[in-house]
């Protein structure tokens, strides 16, 4: 089975990637391909904001409000919002509760996903634990270790299950994502067993480029990159 090197670059660690995109009306397979990755991520914050929004009991918002909230430019947002079909209505703007639907749509949030984290060290039960990942669809189904002072532990409502049962459990669960919160070392056999599995979506924390098979979608989060980034940031700010 041919396999593809993928870095896609620094993501958000409490913004798991999608694992599709698709347009409301239209076929996944042709979706994916008229929303640009980047415009994908923008959707993402429209999203939170709306969320937010719909919150503080808000029913309609205009592009700019909603742009800014979201921190792009309105005619970014409404280039976006049409890959999707929403226009809004001049005057009046877009009607939230719509917006927030049509954008979960599009982003296959409607979907049933469930979600396996393998690694309970610190950062995989810092996820484990997360509670926004059930309001935005994401429900944690499933923990794994091979240390056996780990094993068996309780992680909120989870126990920790022995990596050597990886597939059983994710069949089990019917996990359809998995986390990998894993040292470099194992991170390549992990995700290769979880692929085997049958898994098609995966996150990756590991600092290292991992491999996977055509048609899988790995997304990796560096930490140190980020930082990296920050940094020229920063020194441009002194100077």
């Amino acid at each position: 089975m041919k396999k593809k090197q993928h870095d896609a670059g620094p993501g958000l660690p409490l913004a798991p990637a999608v694992a599709r995109t698709v347009t409301v009306g239209q076929p996944p397979a042709q979706e994916a391909k008229q929303i640009p990755p980047a415009a994908v991520a923008r959707l993402t914050l429209y999203l939170r904001a709306l969320n937010s929004l719909t919150g503080d009991g808000v029913e309609r918002v205009s592009s700019e409000a909603l742009a800014e909230a979201s921190g792009v430019s309105s005619a970014t947002l409404r280039k976006d919002l049409s890959y999707i079909g929403s226009h809004g209505t001049r005057g009046v703007g877009y009607e939230v509760g719509y917006l927030n639907r049509q954008i979960a749509a599009a982003l296959g949030l409607t979907l049933d996903w469930k979600v396996a984290i393998v690694g309970a060290g610190n950062l995989g039960r810092a996820l484990a634990r997360y509670g926004g990942f059930q309001s935005r669809g994401f429900e944690i189904v499933a923990i794994f270790d091979a240390d056996p002072m780990l094993v068996g532990q309780e992680i909120g409502f989870l126990r920790v299950s022995d990596v050597l049962g990886l597939e059983t459990v994710l069949v089990q669960t019917r996990a359809n994502m998995v986390v990998l919160a894993l040292p470099a070392t194992v991170a390549q056999e992990m995700c290769d067993r979880v692929v085997t599995a049958g898994v098609k979506s995966v996150l990756s924390f590991a600092p290292v480029n991992l491999q996977v098979p055509n048609g899988v979608n790995l997304r990796k989060v560096d930490m140190a990159t980020e930082l990296q980034i920050l940094a020229y940031h920063a020194q441009r700010l002194v100077d």
